[in-house]
């Protein structure tokens, strides 16, 4: 099978049940930044985290290209690509409260530094929050039924890797770094 097929050299590409659409579609735009989250959750991976983080992050990553399956088809229960559900959403909850339990409770907010991997869990999460806003777009505008599972799955991701960009940084032995609120010009 040859990677490229020139059927989307005019500027559309197909959805999963067949039918094209502009590459700029707000369906493309939302399966896109999954895609793109997926590959940022990839290079933290190369980053080296901890064991029982990489793991956790290899389960994201396969839910992501269910989650990229089911945006890709205009009826995913016709298509057989409905496959968020609400396990799912749990599972990324216990994970939360597991990590959770291990951080020092937050007073402030924090800039997202630390070790490489921590910040490129923070920069997945950036990725994750514009992939949720695709969605709720997605959601809002398209005549296709879109599963608010996808939205709430997104959402809990986001925390998830918050919460996780703190955990490797801990394990590491590296303090969250406290944002300073700049002081008003006199």
């Amino acid at each position: 099978m040859k990677i490229y097929t020139k059927t989307g050299d005019g500027g559309e590409t197909g959805l999963f049940a067949g039918a094209r659409v502009p590459k700029d579609d707000t369906r493309i735009e939302a399966y896109g930044t999954v895609d793109e989250l997926n590959a940022f959750l990839g290079l933290a991976r190369a980053e080296g985290l901890p064991s029982e983080v990489d793991s956790v992050i290899g389960r994201i990553q396969h839910s992501l290209f269910a989650v990229g399956a089911e945006l890709a088809s205009p009826d995913p229960v016709a298509a057989k690509t409905k496959l968020t559900d609400a396990a799912e959403i749990a599972w990324i909850e216990e994970m939360i409260d597991k990590c959770e339990a291990s951080l020092a409770p937050l007073r402030q907010f924090i800039l997202p530094m630390g070790t490489r991997g921590a910040v490129a869990l923070h920069v997945a999460r950036g990725v994750c929050r514009r992939a949720e806003r695709c969605v709720v777009t997605l959601r809002r505008t398209s005549r296709e039924p879109v599963g608010e599972e996808v939205v709430q799955y997104l959402n809990r991701l986001g925390d998830l890797l918050f919460v996780l960009a703190r955990h490797v940084n801990a394990l590491a032995g590296e303090a969250d770094h406290p944002w300073i609120k700049p002081q008003p010009p006199r």
